[in-house]
């Protein structure tokens, strides 16, 4: 039996490939398109894992789309009659794209399905399973657990905007559900707004800011006091009711009255280019002491419905590492798993997971020792024709090793004398995080890597941390984890023994300044509050990866590199051997790696263009 899932529409469009209840094929479509959060129809991405699959939109058993259209429609209508008169202005602009399109969208999907060849002669079953199923099943089914507590919790699906479900065998229940307008993943998201960030793609840089915040002021206890106060009210079993007064993303076209938030906290709406000041990194840190809170008071809710020692994970909040690893170390659960495509582009590998276990009730085979996700490495592959054949269309210049141990030494010697390599192999990575498939890479002992990355390799804000990919067995060696993240979900603290102590005036520096302190003897990927987003990786899930690491450990004594994603600012990550080249060659990385073949920035012929590319890629 083989299901297509598909999201699309609102943002991250993706596609993924289930044939007998393994997962064949996933890839979200930006990847294809180069726009980064996609919300089109994935057809690259459809084509895609329909030719992995070996198979046609004809042979399907079914077609599954990640949510309810209807049911948006209903919760659309419902909530500008409750909030009538206001919202005349966004009803006015949302009402005709859903009457073209959403509102009709069994139509569109098949209309889009026939440009890829689909005879609606010979219907394949369409379905549309609930947001929250789809991300459910997304995090439970390839789980490792016969049975878990279930929690998703993102901005909105159709009305539920959290759930609470156990997992048992094939079975799915969905035990409690907040509904919209109350969100979590919507509050987050506001706070996202005012502090100058993009809604749905720059939360994780207000995750990176909040370390920004100091601790010890009070300035930080009172924004957490009129955020509890004012704006959120928090119950013991973690639901939430924000005061919508506050609040303008019901019914308007903004996320926050503005005039109200900045009466509230004292402070101006920040702009994108604005400097960002003490008092963001304490507003920032505020919303992330809250957020925590909200998700350990719904995971104890979920451990005390479920009496499971086992947890998953998923929708846009799971990506929230500096909480899940809070919830790590709080102990509610034994077992966390966190699904790597968390976010919208998850939904549609949960769609067809859910049709296949729940409409189809397949029975459900737990035969893989830590996830079916395969590392996560579920896209596009290439092959030594590629590779060969895009040096020649650019007149690249490589050298080709055939010897993979010799590859990972030279490219571990590389990194070693504080050079930026890209780094390609193999499948490209489903969901959000580079995993080592689609990666830029580093000396994490660099004092100077951070700053090097952020300012001339990615184009970024400076104050953004990098992730520091480890050998498992090792990592214990580097950081306080408990137990493996192969995904990049987790963020822990660096071990005491390696950190180095603040100078007395710390407090003080302007953040500027705070940014560039050596924190450790792994400067390149300790955060300003000694924490890391961590990758474990495993030789059996990531070979490749694991032999470079394992190399550069071997010439350094260090078993840790800084991995970041292989893009640039506002760039999706790249998927094809040409993607990369030509990254690589529009920033100030040294070395490219693609398969068994290395470029050597000195060797290349020159760029034609000089900057004027920057402009290609809008702020993230």
């Amino acid at each position: 039996m083989t299901i297509l899932g598909i999201s699309a529409f609102y943002h991250d469009s993706a596609a993924a490939l289930v044939e007998d209840g393994r997962i064949v094929a996933a890839a979200q479509e930006e990847r294809f398109t180069r726009k980064k959060h996609d919300a089109g129809f994935p057809a690259n991405a459809v084509r895609f894992c329909l030719e992995y699959g070996g198979t046609s939109l004809n042979e399907l058993d079914a077609i599954v789309f990640y949510d309810k259209p209807l049911l948006k429609f209903e919760r659309l209508l419902e909530t500008y009659y409750a909030f009538a008169p206001r919202g005349l202005r966004s009803f006015l602009t949302a009402m005709p794209v859903w009457m073209k399109d959403k509102l009709f969208l069994k139509r569109l999907l098949r209309d889009e399905l026939k440009k890829l060849g689909y005879d609606s002669g010979k219907p394949v079953k369409l379905l549309f399973p609930e947001h929250h199923l789809s991300h459910a099943a997304s995090a439970f089914y390839p789980s490792a657990f016969e049975k878990a507590a279930i929690l998703t919790i993102d901005g909105v699906g159709e009305w539920a905007t959290a759930s609470i479900g156990l997992g048992d065998g094939k079975a799915i229940t969905v035990l409690k559900e907040l509904h919209f307008p109350h969100s979590l993943g919507l509050l987050y998201s506001a706070f996202t707004y005012f502090l100058g960030f993009r809604v749905n793609s720059g939360e994780y840089k207000l995750m990176g800011l909040a370390p920004y915040g100091n601790p010890n002021s009070p300035d930080v206890d009172r924004y957490v006091e009129l955020i509890k106060t004012k704006l959120v009210e928090i119950n013991d079993d973690g639901s939430i009711w924000l005061d919508q007064n506050y609040f303008d993303y019901a019914t308007g076209l903004r996320m926050v009255h503005e005039k109200k938030w900045e009466v509230l906290f004292g402070m101006a709406k920040r702009q994108p280019d604005d400097e960002l000041k003490p008092e963001h990194g304490n507003l920032g840190l505020a919303i992330q002491r809250v957020t925590e809170e909200v998700v350990i008071h719904m995971a104890r809710e979920a451990r005390r419905l479920t009496d499971t020692d086992n947890l998953v994970l998923a929708g846009g909040v799971a990506l929230n590492c500096v909480a899940n690893g809070k919830l790590q170390k709080s102990g509610i659960f034994k077992n966390i798993f966190i699904q790597p495509a968390a976010g919208d582009a998850g939904g549609a590998l949960g769609a067809a997971l859910a049709a296949y276990h729940i409409y189809f009730d397949r029975e459900r085979i737990i035969d893989y020792p830590h996830d079916a996700l395969q590392g996560s490495f579920l896209g596009p592959a290439f092959s030594d024709l590629d590779v060969e054949l895009m040096a020649k269309k650019y007149k690249a210049v490589f050298t080709r090793y055939d010897d993979f141990e010799a590859l990972c030494e030279k490219t571990a010697r590389v990194l070693a004398n504080e050079n930026v390599v890209g780094w390609v192999q193999g499948r490209m990575e489903f969901g959000p995080r580079a995993l080592g498939g689609r990666s830029i890479l580093g000396d994490p002992r660099s004092a100077d890597m951070q700053k090097k990355l952020n300012l001339t390799i990615k184009y970024r804000e400076s104050f953004r941390p990098f992730a520091p990919s480890v050998l498992a067995e090792e990592c214990s060696d580097y950081f306080d984890c408990d137990g493996p993240s192969p995904y990049m979900l987790l963020v822990h603290p660096v071990l005491e023994n390696r950190r180095k102590p603040l100078p007395a005036e710390y407090d003080s520096f302007p953040m500027r300044e705070k940014l560039y302190v050596q924190r450790s003897d792994l400067p390149a990927i300790t955060h300003i509050d000694f924490s890391a987003r961590i990758q474990t990786v495993q030789r059996e899930t990531n070979p490749r990866y694991w032999q470079l690491i394992d190399a550069f450990k071997r010439q350094t004594g260090c078993a840790v590199l800084v991995n970041t994603s292989f893009n640039v600012r506002g760039e999706p990550i790249v998927n094809t051997p040409e993607d990369a080249y030509r990254c690589f060659m529009r920033t100030e990385m040294e070395y490219l790696v693609v398969g068994k073949y290395v470029f050597d920035k000195k060797q290349q012929p020159a760029w034609p263009e000089k900057g004027e590319w920057k402009e290609e890629f809008g702020l993230d």
